[in-house]
């Protein structure tokens, strides 16, 4: 996906670099574990009974970046990318993909997301805000809010490897 390298975040950056550090750490390691597998393997259910495949997971990201980084900090009106209800709450998130969508479509989907919440922040101070919930949500939060989204899936991204080819770690 975006990479397989992962740089270790730094050991004594500011809160910034910090932040932004670990958010790529994130984003690297679930590049890591779609890397050098199947469009059948990237799609397959390994952990019955979740439907949960990593293809899904991917996508999914691709919808939590847009939401958050797109209409939230940025209060775009962003539709969903790959379908779905126009309301972003009653939609899935993008983990129940159609069968005509292709794995190179979701991973340049996500990276394009990546990319667009890369270019957002670096207008941006911690201290902005976007709209959230009624109220404000500072970039600070997002940030937060996002390693914690993203090492959430890729504990489940952990397990659906393993079990489709035997890969831990990393």
């Amino acid at each position: 996906m975006t990479t397989t390298d992962r740089a270790m975040p730094p050991l004594t950056a500011d809160e910034r670099a910090t932040l932004q550090s670990w958010l790529d750490f994130q984003r690297a390691t679930l590049a890591v574990k779609c890397a050098g597998l199947t469009d059948t393997q990237l799609r397959t259910a390994s952990a019955p009974p979740s439907p949960l495949t990593l293809l899904g997971l991917t996508a999914h990201m691709a919808e939590v970046e847009r939401n958050w980084f797109r209409r939230v900090l940025l209060g775009q009106t962003a539709p969903a990318i790959f379908g779905g209800d126009s309301d972003p709450e009653a939609r899935d998130g993008g983990f129940d993909l159609p069968a005509d969508v292709s794995t190179d479509t979701v991973r340049e989907a996500w990276e394009n997301e990546v990319d667009h919440a890369r270019a957002a922040c670096a207008e941006r101070t911690l201290e902005d805000t976007g709209t959230f919930g009624g109220g404000e949500v500072s970039l600070r939060w997002i940030y937060v809010h996002m390693i914690g989204e993203y090492a959430r899936h890729n504990g489940h991204a952990d397990l659906l490897r393993e079990r489709i080819d035997g890969a831990t770690g990393v």
